[in-house]
């Protein structure tokens, strides 16, 4: 069951369990479903606001449909409309047939690549949201024809060649500027590479009832998971308002948990401890003012953590409590590895896996499994990869996928981080980030997001609300930082600076 600080996206299959409910539960004629659906993609076709004709291109079934009911109103509009299909007009049955039929002027063509020439938009209604796997001849063509011409493309409901239901592309998809999905948004749509593909987002209500028996299990972070996070309030006291400990820094990567550290405090935290390298403890006493640290074992100077260190900082974690953060700035050493897994397997508080705390566990998952605490794991595409064992590029191509399966054989939290930062719980449950802040996309950022989210653990809040608020009070800092400067000149510690300013 979605929290209801998560906007829904139903998947196709639940789509199809709605639409099926609505009509056959709650007497909604499809016929009429049909009809505000092309009409709102109508509408946003309009409002793309280009000259010229518009070209609609239908594929069988009930996005074509959709998009014959959109033509025949643009053409009642005014509007010069081409219409091309990619199937036998004697393909077309039921509701798709019936708009078919009431078209106006001329009727549909066999698709041809000249049909774009002088276009002023393009109508993607090729494929639905039942749409996975390889896009077929001749709809593949169509597609690319699409992506090659300079006229702008909307989409009905999923851009053609995009999974509705993971955002996965197999093979070639529409490149829109814009999709009118109907009734709710899916999560393909909001899903990299999908996401790349949709362009604007716009939901149209097709007058579906609400209260639809369907169980959803994605759903976008909206801003209401804000109001969860534990405010401090008089009585409050440093302890109470939650302890975050950061261990890591190595020779060379001392910034990464100083921001982690500094990230923390910002988002609330009322104490914090780094452990860190002893040989190198005057750089964190020096860099952090409000912070205590903790000088660990260092193989005699060497700058970097050993495994000796882990039972310093189970003592400070057992006497202290609150959340841990272990990979920041730790580095790839035997030793620094062996204190990673060793504080994973025997701390009995909630934990934030980060970076090189991340790469420890490599082919190791399982063993987060046995943790009697909460765990969350914060990695980037190419750390997930590692986790998982598999290549890079095939958690960048079915990010969901590989995001729940790390989160089911962890028994953890999974922050797939990204422009489309998935968090998944080994429930099944997936929160999404709305994403859209390319400020984010400069070193340092990861560090900060692991300590704002350890902090809202140390608050408190479950693991799943305070990863998915944590990924949104991050975007938000994000978002801040890059008004006060241009998104290309923010820095990790503009964020930091900009986390819990009023919005």
């Amino acid at each position: 069951m979605l929290p209801d600080w998560l906007d829904p996206l139903p998947d196709a299959e639940r789509m199809r369990a709605t639409d099926a409910w609505a009509i056959e539960q709650r007497g909604v004629p499809s016929l009429e479903l049909m009809e505000r659906a092309g009409g709102g993609l109508a509408e946003l076709v309009d409002d793309v606001g280009r000259s010229g004709p518009i070209v609609v291109l239908c594929g069988g079934g009930n996005n074509g449909g959709d998009g014959f009911v959109a033509a025949r109103l643009l053409r009642h509009a005014g509007r010069e409309v081409r219409i091309a299909t990619t199937v036998d007009l004697d393909a077309f049955d039921g509701d798709a047939k019936a708009n078919l039929e009431r078209l106006p002027g001329d009727p549909p063509v066999p698709f041809d690549a000249a049909l774009l020439e002088g276009a002023g938009v393009c109508v993607d209604a090729l494929l639905g949201t039942g749409f996975s796997g390889d896009v077929r001849e001749p709809v593949r063509s169509a597609i690319l024809a699409l992506n090659a011409s300079p006229s702008p493309t909307v989409a009905c409901d999923v851009p053609s060649g995009v999974d509705a239901s993971t955002g996965a592309v197999d093979d070639v998809a529409v490149r829109a500027v814009a999709t009118a999905t109907f009734h709710r948004a899916k999560p393909g749509l909001w899903i990299a590479p999908g996401k790349r593909h949709a362009g604007d987002v716009h939901v149209v209500e097709i007058g579906i009832p609400p209260g639809e028996p369907v169980e959803l299990d994605v759903g976008l972070i909206g801003d209401r998971a804000l109001d969860a996070i534990p405010r401090r309030a008089a009585e409050s006291t440093k302890f109470t308002s939650g302890h975050v400990l950061v261990v890591g820094g190595s020779t060379g990567l001392t910034g990464a948990p100083c921001m982690a550290a500094e990230a923390a405090m910002r988002a609330g935290a009322g104490y914090v401890t780094c452990c860190v390298p002893a040989s190198l403890n005057l750089v964190f006493e020096t860099r952090l003012l409000e912070a205590m640290t903790i000088p660990l074992p260092d193989g005699d100077g060497g700058g970097s953590l050993v495994g000796e260190g882990a039972e310093r900082v189970l003592e400070e974690s057992a006497n202290r409590g609150g959340a841990l953060v272990v990979g920041p700035g730790l580095g790839k050493s035997d030793g620094a590895f062996a204190l990673a897994r060793d504080v994973a397997a025997r701390a009995e508080a909630p934990l934030v896996l980060d970076a090189d705390g991340l790469n420890a566990h490599a082919g190791r998952l399982e063993a987060l499994a046995e943790r009697a605490a909460p765990t969350i794991l914060t990695p980037h595409g190419g750390e997930l990869a590692r986790l998982l064992g598999v290549e890079s590029a095939a958690v960048n191509a079915h990010r969901l996928r590989h995001a729940r399966e790390a989160a089911e054989r962890a028994g953890a939290i999974v922050v797939l981080k990204g422009d489309d930062t998935i968090v998944a719980s080994p429930d099944g449950c997936v929160a999404v980030s709305p994403g859209g802040v390319p400020a984010l996309a400069t070193a340092g950022t990861g560090d900060v997001l692991a300590g704002v989210v350890a902090a809202l653990l140390a608050k408190g809040l479950d693991p799943f609300a305070a990863a998915a608020t944590g990924v949104l009070s991050h975007l938000h800092a994000g978002a801040a930082a890059a008004q006060r400067r241009s998104p290309d000149a923010v820095i990790a510690s503009d964020v930091i600076e900009a986390l819990g300013r009023p919005r």
